[in-house]
C-alpha cells in the first residue's frame, strides 16, 4: 500500500510540474528574471503549492497518525539559521538559476534525456557526492583535533 502512495503521489508531483511549465527552463529562468522580461506565471504556481499545502496541514494535523509512516518529520523550529544552512541555499538558488532547474523538476525531466537535463542532473550528483566527501574530511579532522588536544 505504501508503495502504491508513493507512486501515486510522485505521479501527481510529476504532473502538476509539468502542468505548472516547472519543466521548461525558459519558464523558470522568466520568472528569476525579475529586472527584465520578468515571467511572473510560476508565482501562480507557488501559491497554489501553499495553498494546497496551508489546507493539507491543517487536515493532517488533526489526524490521530500518519496514514503510511510511523511519525511526521517536522524540521525543528528552534534550530537557529546557520552558515550551513546559508551555503546549501545559495548554491541550491545558484544551481537554479544557472540552469532553469529545481532538483524535482530536473529529476522528472530525465525522461526527455536531453543533453542539458542531464548535464543539469550530472552535476547534482557531483555536488552530493563532494559535499557527503567534505563532510567525511570535516568530521575526520575534528576527531583528530580533539583525539590530539
Amino acid at each position: 500500500m505504501k508503495a502504491v502512495l508513493s507512486f501515486v503521489a510522485g505521479l501527481v508531483f510529476a504532473l502538476g510540474l509539468g502542468v505548472g511549465g516547472m519543466l521548461l527552463p525558459e519558464k523558470v529562468l522568466g520568472f528569476l528574471d525579475v529586472a527584465g522580461a520578468w515571467d511572473p506565471a510560476l508565482a501562480g504556481v507557488m501559491a497554489g503549492g501553499i495553498a494546497v499545502m496551508a489546507v493539507a496541514w491543517r487536515v493532517f494535523a488533526r489526524l490521530p497518525h500518519p496514514l503510511v509512516e510511523t511519525r511526521v518529520c517536522v524540521p525543528d523550529r528552534d534550530r537557529p539559521i546557520d552558515g550551513r544552512l546559508l551555503a546549501g541555499a545559495v548554491i541550491f538558488g545558484v544551481g537554479w538559476g544557472l540552469g532553469g532547474y529545481c532538483p524535482g523538476p530536473a529529476i522528472v525531466s530525465l525522461v526527455t534525456r536531453m543533453p542539458a537535463v542531464l548535464a543539469h542532473v550530472a552535476g547534482m550528483i557531483v555536488g552530493v557526492v563532494t559535499f557527503v566527501v567534505v563532510r567525511r574530511f570535516a568530521q575526520a579532522a575534528v576527531q583528530t583535533s580533539a583525539a590530539d588536544g
